[in-house]
């Protein structure tokens, strides 16, 4: 987890939100779901679910012809009584060049 760094106008930040009380739901949704399940071994159907999506991030401190960028997603999703975050990262994603980073002890991935 590092400060990504959009000022020199390289990247993107998307965001949708999914409002599935009383709708058919999506296959983002019916895939949070499954994964929520699947990991936390528990029941869930989602009543609101947010998806961030940053694209090609440089990380902090940014140069205009950064090539080393990072795309990755936060997934925030509530059944109103249960919430729960997935950070999602594309595969071979991590581009960014840990050894300028301010934080050199990195560690990716979850338990």
């Amino acid at each position: 987890w590092d400060d990504a760094d959009f000022s020199q106008g390289v990247g993107t930040t998307w965001y949708q939100e999914y409002s599935t009380l009383g709708s058919t739901q999506n296959a983002l949704v019916r895939d949070v779901e499954a994964k929520i399940e699947r990991y936390m071994k528990t029941s869930y159907t989602a009543k609101w679910t947010l998806k961030v999506t940053w694209e090609d991030a440089p990380a902090y401190p940014s140069q205009r012809n950064d090539t080393r960028t990072n795309t990755y997603q936060a997934v925030l999703t509530t059944d109103g009584n249960q919430s729960f975050a997935l950070l999602l990262y594309q595969d071979q994603g991590m581009r960014w060049d840990f050894t300028k980073l301010a934080a050199r002890n990195v560690l990716i991935g979850f338990s």
